[in-house]
């Protein structure tokens, strides 16, 4: 008689929990083996080149989310601090001087970020009802501060449209920014203290606690650094985009938690890592190509995107359960 983990079904739960990127990769490669039977001519060194620079902000964002995904949290501001670290560097640029205009727009990001690490780690308020919360309330200060500035003008710093929009030996200039930001993450994720922390929280925060963890510390210092790195990734999207709007990144906002599932994150905590998210967010941007020649309209994008967390988590618990 044959067990449930020798089934198909349950050796596929196995494959996708001890190798989650061979599945996600074969998944990238039929995706792409797809757009090239629908329109063969797309697909060159120009095309693989400008999918990986659509595809760095939206995978800097899905860092967020991986990571406090790993202790069963979720980061629903990084869209809202992205757009403002953006835009108050644009409009501030003329005023204050580049370097000024980047320290205050980062210095945002920050007070957004100790604001979730507070609410989250010392009040004790789901993330979710948090980081939805400051959200809001930034996207309120956002728009006094608008009216503000409304006539001084916008500046993007050259060295963010080079890092944006630039191209070296036919790659984009943002990989000199994502592969050291890639590389820390995945190992501290599996080799640091803070990342083994991360899993322990997710697996189980009563035990964690119980082994001495001071939770409330590592929460602090997550949702604090989730805000740090959707400030950063506001800059690079700001170079990217070369337009300063009060709702520049929040279109990410979905799809960087799609990201982060379809790359083998659970939202229950303990289960996922960056590298997955990095494959999770070039299938959605190849997925976003396959659409754009489809012409689906933006609204049944998103519906597409939701389903996709849906069912991708349904498939995940199932499969993981049974393995």
């Amino acid at each position: 008689m044959t067990t449930m983990t020798a089934s198909p079904l349950g050796r596929l739960g196995r494959l996708m929990v001890d190798n989650p990127l061979v599945p996600l990769i074969l998944l990238l490669g039929a995706l792409i083996g797809i757009l090239a039977l629908l329109n063969p001519a797309i697909l060159s060194m120009f095309w693989a080149g400008n999918t990986i620079k659509i595809a760095i902000p939206l995978a800097m964002l899905a860092a967020c989310q991986t990571l406090t995904m790993l202790t069963g949290g979720i980061d629903l501001s990084v869209g809202t601090v992205a757009t403002i670290a953006a835009f108050v560097t644009a409009t501030l640029a003329p005023l204050t001087g580049v370097p000024a205009a980047v320290a205050l727009a980062l210095g945002c990001a920050v007070i957004v970020g100790l604001a979730n690490g507070f609410g989250i780690a010392i009040c004790r308020v789901h993330p979710l009802i948090m980081t939805l919360g400051t959200a809001l309330i930034a996207t309120g200060c956002l728009l006094v501060y608008q009216r503000h500035v409304i006539a001084t003008g916008v500046l993007i710093p050259d060295v963010l449209i080079w890092l944006g929009t630039g191209r070296s030996y036919g790659l984009p200039n943002s990989l000199a920014l994502f592969l050291p930001f890639a590389i820390l993450i995945i190992w501290a994720q599996r080799r640091s203290g803070f990342g083994r922390l991360l899993y322990a929280i997710g697996a189980n925060e009563a035990a964690a606690r119980m082994s001495g963890v001071r939770v409330w510390q590592v929460q602090f210092t997550l949702y604090s650094l989730s805000s740090i790195i959707a400030g950063v990734t506001g800059l690079l999207y700001l170079g990217q985009i070369k337009t300063a709007s009060l709702s520049l990144a929040l279109p990410l906002d979905l799809p960087s938690v799609a990201a982060a599932v379809v790359g083998g994150t659970s939202i229950f905590g303990g289960r996922g890592g960056f590298g997955g998210t990095i494959v999770g967010a070039l299938i959605l941007t190849v997925m976003t190509t396959m659409l754009t020649l489809l012409q689906m309209p933006e609204g049944g994008r998103r519906i597409l995107f939701g389903l996709i967390i849906l069912a991708v988590t349904a498939l995940l618990v199932r499969l993981t359960d049974r393995s």
